[in-house]
């Protein structure tokens, strides 16, 4: 299945370079502190690619107020028994549930308009989906129209053979 790969190390290498980007367009980054154990086995090239392209997106779809503080998106890493969980929450536009159950297909946009005007290729989600299946584990998303979304990959925790 791959190597250990310490996903403090994935998050770390992704959010410093993230943040500077998030800040840019008026969104706060914000990073819990990982725990030493969420390690998974794996790719770490791979898992960097997943974690880019969720924070991405949560900044992508958080818009930011004049006058309002700015919207946060909030990056944690909880180790829950056999499972490392990554979880990626926006305080962004959400998404319908009608669209939910299609967002990780390749391609699929919410907002077509929107995804021609930030440049996205519609592949960023369907990336996530495939890391996560590659790592033994899956995604999911929680979301509501105008409080915004959280994307959680579990994936199983690395285990000495």
């Amino acid at each position: 299945p791959g190597n250990p790969v310490d996903l403090a190390a994935v998050v770390a290498d992704v959010a410093g370079p993230a943040a500077a980007a998030a800040q840019e367009r008026g969104v706060r980054l914000a990073v819990a502190e990982v725990p030493a154990e969420a390690v998974v086995a794996g790719d770490a090239r791979q898992l960097r690619t997943m974690l880019g392209n969720l924070i991405d997106n949560a900044v992508k779809y958080s818009d930011p107020d004049a006058g309002r503080e700015a919207p946060r998106v909030d990056v944690a890493v909880r180790v829950e028994g056999d499972e490392v969980v990554l979880e990626v929450r926006d305080q962004g536009i959400g998404i319908s549930e009608a669209h939910l159950g299609r967002i990780f297909e390749r391609f699929y946009r919410v907002d077509r308009a929107r995804s021609r005007a930030t440049g996205g290729t519609g592949l960023g989600l369907s990336i996530v989906r495939h890391v996560a299946l590659n790592h033994g584990g899956d995604v999911d998303v929680e979301s509501r129209l105008g409080e915004g979304s959280a994307f959680r990959v579990r994936l199983p925790r690395w285990r000495e053979p």
